[in-house]
């Protein structure tokens, strides 16, 4: 095979090894062995060549992570959230974006359904649902569905049925990302019905002050949660320079990760919505800022951090990269 072919076939690969530093050990170790297998290919039949030298620094690297995370393994929860969900974040921003257009899209979908259907938003709420929140709106409690069972009981229930749709979410990449698709349309025209329905009732900015200050972070994992099943569903279509069964893995061991991420994020909006929400009376300030705080978190997090910490990793690199 003449060298250019065989650079250009695995100089994808080889440029993601770089760029995800924060592999686990089993990750590092299949890397490692899969860059000695090129390394020992190019110094067969390429001896004296730039792509032999970079691959003999790469494998130098490779090995050194694997013996540097042996010491790291206290430091293994914090590397976690500190730098490699992070990074994972900004290499598959791609798919996380396309889960926040699907979904918005699916909001707005929601929004002229509910507008120009009267029945939109009892066929998608329940009428159950709708009873309930026209009689607490007669009572003038609109939101007194937040205060009809105990903090640590709502907490508990909010926490289990948030992870298990964001599971479920993920989970249904596996229909080569159509599942996923399907889920954050359902979940975006609910959440677009849902608050077409306050307003229409002359109840937006108090539905938004209310709502949002736990809906903010469970929306965001909902999105995050649809990132995660396009990765899935990209690793299934779309292999690359892989076998199509070494890039599920990939994909799914990437999901995974993403989604033990969004715990804390499900554990802090079961929180809010069971001991904070039901306090409708607080100061709209205060309100105000949870909300803003909880966006500010998200942005910051999973968009200005990743991007920031990537571009830190890139002016601390050192090899063939960029003359590939």
């Amino acid at each position: 095979m003449r060298e250019a072919l065989f650079v250009k076939q695995h100089s994808e690969k080889w440029r993601s090894y770089e760029q995800m530093h924060a592999a686990s050990p089993d990750e590092l170790a299949q890397r490692f062995t899969d860059i000695t297998s090129d390394l020992s290919y190019a110094r067969t039949f390429y001896p004296k060549s730039k792509t032999t030298v970079y691959l003999n620094g790469l494998a130098a690297t490779l090995h050194q992570a694997i013996y540097r995370r042996k010491r790291e393994r206290a430091n293994r929860f914090l590397h976690f959230w500190k730098t490699e969900l992070p990074l994972l974040f900004y290499i598959r921003r791609r798919q996380l974006g396309y889960a926040f257009i699907i979904f918005m899209a699916a909001a707005c979908i929601g929004v002229l359904s509910a507008k120009f259907d009267d029945t939109f938003v009892r066929l998608i709420m329940g009428d159950d649902y709708v009873n309930m929140t026209n009689e607490n709106i007669s009572k003038g409690d609109p939101f007194g569905v937040y205060k009809r069972e105990s903090s640590f009981s709502m907490f508990v229930r909010i926490a289990a049925n948030n992870v298990q749709v964001s599971f479920v979410v993920f989970v249904l990449g596996l229909f080569a990302g159509l599942g996923t698709i399907s889920g954050l349309l359902h979940n975006g025209v609910m959440l677009g019905a849902f608050e077409y329905y306050f307003f229409s009732k002359g109840l937006g900015m108090q539905s938004v002050l209310v709502i949002w200050i736990h809906g903010t972070l469970e929306i965001a994992a909902i999105i995050i949660a649809g990132g995660a099943g396009l990765v899935l569903g990209n690793g299934i279509l779309f292999p690359g320079t892989y076998t199509r069964l070494q890039s599920f893995r990939r994909a799914a061991a990437e999901g995974t990760k993403i989604i033990v991420g969004l715990v804390p994020v499900f554990l802090t909006a079961a929180f809010f919505e069971g001991y904070v929400t039901r306090h409708t009376e607080m100061p709209v300030w205060l309100s105000a800022g949870i909300l803003a705080g909880s966006l500010a978190f998200i942005i910051w997090y999973v968009v200005i951090y990743p991007l920031r910490l990537h571009r830190i990793h890139n002016l601390n690199k050192h090899g063939f990269q960029g003359r590939i």
